[in-house]
């Protein structure tokens, strides 16, 4: 994608941040993004960042996607969220088999999917395809779209799995159920999929086996670098993004606040006078910082090899995992921080701060911020022990 275009994407993004801050209390109270929400981030072009050309989209670097799923999640956290989950699942769609991709975008390039990537379901291995039967929790943002990536184990005649994958499934052929009410990230709409035994041609299943080894049926139509780029760093970095995304929201909040804040406690003490308000500024601040800048070098470099046409260094993708959960980590360090700074106000229904808290600490128990776990694959790789963890 030209810079231009990149930059126009980013600066359309920044303008529909305030409406999107405006926003944030309905959306949390509907429970969902609203559909002027998407609408508009659709109309920056966001969506497509990571779509395939030949689809209609960018092929955008990954680190000009998380740079704006980081400012939508600034301003709202579900919506970054949201925005986040939705708008990596073209770059997914791109590693499919090409008749898979026409399928989902040859008759409207705006097209959305959502997901529900743990193996909640089951699929039997039929002639040509699979029957898939099930029901995934957890998918965000699926009330605005019309696709959904489902993920399972495929089992044999005989009762044996022998894979696991990822199956693509129009919403003609799954339902969803409302039952997200939750302490934060409410306004996702995280509802759930059911599947009652519907057959998913070959064409739109997709093992972890070639994903994990970057070799996929997309990448005959999709020749870029993006799509060389492993699943097991991309989607985790998708969950962490937001969350830094939202400590930052918290940060711009609170030093906000923090201007015309009174403590009575403390004999009517500005809190802008406050030196130890300052340093816990300061340590949320460098916090922040760090998580961004792990990030989106280690997302930077993978995209260099891939661009460069080499082999990504596993030890590269398995430090990916260990500082994007570390990412997650100093995200929420940061926020608590802040939080512990802010004073009673801040725990007012409506008020910015305690939103993002709460956002923030729902996203942390995201699957893929299971820091024990990718501590000890990153320590497994470096002690030359094999690692088996689909999620790098």
């Amino acid at each position: 994608m030209a810079d231009n275009t990149a930059g126009e994407v980013l600066a359309s993004i920044e303008d529909l941040l305030p409406v999107l801050r405006e926003r944030a209390q309905d959306t949390e109270d509907a429970r969902r993004v609203p559909d002027e929400s998407i609408k508009a981030l659709q109309e920056t072009g966001f969506f497509k960042l990571l779509q395939p050309a030949r689809c209609g989209g960018y092929e955008a670097d990954p680190v000009t996607f998380f740079t704006a799923v980081k400012r939508v999640a600034s301003a709202c956290g579900s919506t970054g969220w949201v925005a986040s989950i939705l708008g990596v699942h073209p770059w997914h769609v791109g590693l499919f088999d090409a008749r898979a991709q026409d399928e989902v975008w040859g008759g409207d390039v705006d097209t959305r999917i959502s997901s529900s990537y743990a193996p909640m379901g089951k699929a039997q291995v039929v002639d040509g395809g699979y029957r898939l039967s099930g029901r995934w929790n957890f998918s965000s943002g699926c009330d605005h779209c019309s696709w959904v990536l489902l993920g399972g184990p495929a089992y044999d005649s005989d009762g044996n799995a022998v894979d696991f994958c990822t199956y693509l499934v129009p919403d003609s052929d799954y339902s969803i159920i409302d039952v997200w009410d939750t302490v934060g990230l409410r306004g996702t709409g995280s509802n759930d999929i059911v599947v009652e035994d519907v057959f998913v041609p070959q064409h739109r299943a997709l093992s972890f086996i070639p994903m994990s080894k970057c070799v996929v049926p997309g990448q005959d139509v999709n020749p870029g670098p993006l799509y060389q780029l492993p699943f097991g760093s991309v989607h985790p970095s998708t969950i962490t993004a937001p969350i830094i995304g939202m400590a930052q929201g918290a940060y711009d909040a609170h030093v906000e606040h923090q201007r015309s804040r009174v403590r009575a406690a403390y004999a009517g003490e500005e809190s802008k006078d406050d030196p130890f308000a300052k340093v816990r500024i300061a340590e949320a601040a460098s916090e922040i910082d760090a998580a961004w800048l792990q990030l989106t070098s280690n997302i930077d470099e993978l995209y260099r090899y891939a661009c460069a046409g080499e082999k990504i260094p596993f030890a590269s993708r398995v430090r990916v995992r260990r500082d994007q959960v570390r990412g997650t980590e100093r995200a929420i360090a940061a926020i608590d921080r802040l939080f512990e700074n802010s004073g009673g106000r801040a725990l007012q229904s409506g008020t910015p701060i305690q939103r993002f808290w709460r956002d923030a600490h729902a996203g942390r128990v995201h699957a893929a911020n299971d820091p024990e776990r990718a501590y000890t694959m990153f320590g497994t790789a470096e002690f030359g022990q094999r690692v088996k963890d689909s999620m790098v």
